[in-house]
């Protein structure tokens, strides 16, 4: 087991591709913090990680709220002395073109999406320099490389993640910490699932590889990101896309 006695924490854990990278972590051995701010998706997430023999924490987060973040560190603290592993995953999309896009639409897919990674990785790095060692992925997307109509908002978001990952893992390099991006294309999830039919088959056409990603797919590029068989990369964005973007 690559993570055994580990202890990640992994926000937007509840469901999706964050439910399914705390599933793969566990299934190696790693203890879960499940975050999000649905309890109920949590709960029935917490079940599938302790059936997997490991421990799992569920706590209802807004990453947006840096002491919120403080305080689900304390909790990580206090039940298992120590954080391991960060995946910063929580997000949300509010699209629309820029000209019709409300102020509030803007605002709130960059606070949950950027503010967030940085309010868990800042909470979470002052446990991670004192024990000298540290695993954190960001989940970015390759609309934070390549841009989107109508989603303005959030390629500025997961683009301001690439730029906050490099940053960090130059800042904390010396420590033992490694901080990558990944960069997701096309993942079938709940998020992905209301998209029309029609935006479905164009998105079809762009994959080389001619099929959606999964989220065990995510789940397996992280696993091996957070493990010792990376311990030589940092500070990188690791497409994920079927190679839709080259």
């Amino acid at each position: 087991m690559r993570l055994k006695d580990k202890v990640s924490v992994i926000t937007g854990g509840g469901r999706g591709i964050g439910k399914e990278i705390a599933k793969a972590l566990a299934a190696e051995g790693s203890h879960c913090v499940l975050c999000d701010l649905n309890e109920q998706e949590l709960n029935s997430a917490t079940l599938e990680i302790e059936a997997l023999g490991v421990k799992a924490l569920p706590v209802v987060l807004n990453v947006t709220d840096l002491s919120q973040c403080e305080s689900m560190v304390n909790k990580v603290i206090d039940k298992f002395g120590k954080i391991d592993i960060l995946i910063n995953n929580a997000g949300i999309t509010k699209d629309g073109l820029l000209l019709r896009m409300r102020e509030e639409d803007w605002d709130a897919v960059i606070s949950v999406n950027l503010k967030g990674t940085f309010n868990c990785t800042k909470a979470s790095l002052k446990v991670m320099l004192k024990q000298r060692s540290g695993r954190i992925v960001n989940v970015a997307s390759i609309i934070g490389l390549m841009g989107n109509a109508g989603q303005a908002n959030y390629a500025a978001s997961k683009a301001g993640i690439i730029g906050l990952t490099k940053s960090v893992a130059k800042e904390v390099a010396s420590r033992n910490i490694n901080v990558n991006a990944i960069a997701p294309g096309f993942i079938e999830t709940k998020m992905t699932q209301v998209l029309p039919d029609d935006v479905k088959t164009a998105m079809l056409k762009q994959i080389p590889l001619a099929r959606f990603g999964k989220p065990e797919d995510v789940a397996q590029l992280v696993l091996f990101l957070v493990s010792e068989d990376s311990s030589y990369i940092t500070g990188q964005v690791i497409q994920i896309d079927g190679g839709m973007l080259m």
